[in-house]
């Protein structure tokens, strides 16, 4: 059979080019080789047009630009114009709602990316900004086509200054899918969310090769820009999954939680769990022992609607807790500090972690819920040296930015300068809830007693009993919540059981917050 492209259309009949038609849409859906597909295929990968199929609702993928071909004659590229080049676009419905995707085709030259490459993306990206709709972005591409030389980093630059336009505007989510290498990986690194798969995956400036060559170090593709490293050393990686199909299943839940855009409200889903659910087992899930660990993920679990919590960057500073969940319906973003991890201190990468979901939960609508169990901020030369004073003022620049409804609950300790931090009522945090068991204090009782009173207690009789005395008055005086119950720091104090019913009320009274904002081209958060 000729190549449709060498059939003429002048005076054919109307079956003719209806046949013409079909024949170049078959050329189009078969646009890498034999060979390239069975190597895709060997390695448990989907096909590009097959992840869009899948990533959409049953049927609802609408392809664009799919007769599309390259441009360039150099380097015997004349040769090979497939239909549609390495990159499968177009728009469909993920739980109804309309997304854009492209999906980049690993097996028409290695998923290069070209002029019309680039174009293709970049139309898309501009359909889903002027439709106020999500753009997905699945990445599986071995670079810039350098046959196409200056013209391919061009559209890279195009692309990049599309994330930027789009940020805050639209949600704009990467998933990695295959290499992404060189400049490539900064268009994920501006989107709101990344998605990596074990074992298939992997991003980076420069490849092992490289480094090698530089620095001397041997190191694999796995180990320099795999899922499993960017998940808990880098933080690039926000989720991983275990297949493809899982990474297509958790990206379209993740949308479920987020708006269309930032001008509309996040969608509200009737609950099966009741609003006004009490959990008796929150009562004793906070130890005696202020020095013993629990699991703050319990208390999300007790709290949010049917226990469905989507957490974000689960492996990478664990310390904090960031994710999505639901309280009586609406989409929330939730913070807390994990006491099992570092005891919930605040380090560079937590506060960094956090400082980024603050931010990204602000700018599409999602209200914020945060339960406070933090003694501090990690003492040391390293996060010293590190720049813990910058970084931990990202999450404060955060907060304080923030102006959409903002609740938290101090479950135990709120100490220091961390205490104003975590979405204190002085940083305007909009309901502030504390359980009996909080202890809202500049520092714990043994620091501040061994300060306070240093010169007593090297002249007692007895240190260690004066000690002991003195603790336990500063605990009865200040290791509570009454004192900033008694200021107005703390709106109530509940017992955790209610916690689920008194965060859906103080929720439901905030939606209809309004907060002006100074009139400026925008803040300068301590990057």
């Amino acid at each position: 059979m000729a190549k449709a492209e060498e059939r003429g259309t002048t005076h054919e009949s109307t079956e003719a080019k209806l046949e013409w038609l079909e024949q170049l849409r078959e050329e189009a859906l078969h646009a890498g080789s034999e060979k390239s597909v069975e190597r895709q295929r060997s390695e448990g990968k989907l096909l590009a047009r097959e992840r869009a199929e899948r990533l959409c609702d049953p049927g609802s993928f609408v392809e664009l630009d799919r007769y599309v071909r390259h441009r360039e004659p150099n380097f015997g590229m004349l040769e090979r114009r497939p239909y549609g080049d390495a990159v499968v676009t177009g728009y469909g419905t993920i739980f109804g709602r309309k997304v854009f995707v492209f999906s980049q085709d690993f097996t028409v030259f290695g998923g290069s990316l070209s002029e019309v490459f680039a174009e293709k993306i970049c139309k898309v990206m501009d359909l889903a900004a002027k439709m106020g709709c999500p753009i997905v972005g699945i990445n599986d591409s071995g670079g810039a086509r350098i046959q196409e030389g200056v013209v391919s980093l061009a559209g890279y630059a195009e692309i990049f200054w599309r994330n930027v336009q789009c940020s805050g505007v639209i949600p704009q989510i990467s998933l990695v899918m295959g290499p992404c290498a060189g400049g490539a990986v900064y268009s994920p690194a501006m989107t709101d969310f990344v998605f990596m798969v074990e074992g298939s995956s992997y991003m980076f400036i420069t490849g092992p090769d490289v480094v090698k060559t530089v620095t001397g170090e041997e190191v694999t593709f796995e180990e320099l820009g795999g899922a499993t490293t960017h998940a808990t050393r880098s933080g690039v990686a926000h989720f991983v999954a275990p297949d493809e199909q899982t990474c297509l299943d958790d990206a379209r839940y993740l949308l479920s939680f987020l708006p269309q855009n930032n001008l509309d409200p996040p969608q509200f889903t009737q609950p099966a769990d009741p609003r006004d659910r009490e959990s008796p087992d929150l009562d004793a899930l906070v130890p005696d022992n202020p020095n013993k660990p629990y699991d703050m993920k319990q208390v999300i679990a007790h709290v949010v609607d049917d226990g469905d919590f989507l957490e974000v960057h689960e492996r990478f500073a664990e310390n904090i807790v960031c994710g999505f969940a639901r309280l009586g319906g609406h989409p929330v973003g939730l913070i807390g500090n994990q006491p099992r991890a570092l005891a919930g201190v605040l380090d560079i990468d937590s506060s960094t972690k956090a400082g980024r979901f603050v931010r990204t939960c602000d700018a599409f609508n999602i209200p914020l819920v945060t339960f406070v169990d933090v003694p501090g901020f990690l003492p040391g030369t390293a996060q010293e040296w590190g720049g813990i004073i910058r970084h931990g003022a990202k999450l404060l620049y955060a907060y304080a930015e923030a102006t959409v409804p903002k609740l938290a609950v101090i479950t135990r300790k709120a100490y220091g300068g961390a205490y104003d931090v975590m979405s204190s009522k002085h940083i305007r945090a909009d309901f502030n809830f504390a359980w009996p068991t909080a202890e809202v204090a500049v520092m714990g009782p043994e620091g501040a007693v061994n300060i306070i009173f240093r010169k007593e207690l090297e002249e007692a009789d007895d240190p260690e009993a004066r000690r002991d005395e003195l603790i336990a008055d500063y605990k009865e005086r200040f290791a509570n919540p009454w004192s900033a119950a008694e200021r107005g720091y703390v709106d109530d104090v509940i017992e955790p059981r209610r916690t689920r019913p008194v965060l859906i009320d103080a929720l439901e009274t905030s939606l209809t917050k309004r907060e002006p904002r100074p009139r400026r081209k925008h803040g300068n958060i301590p990057l």
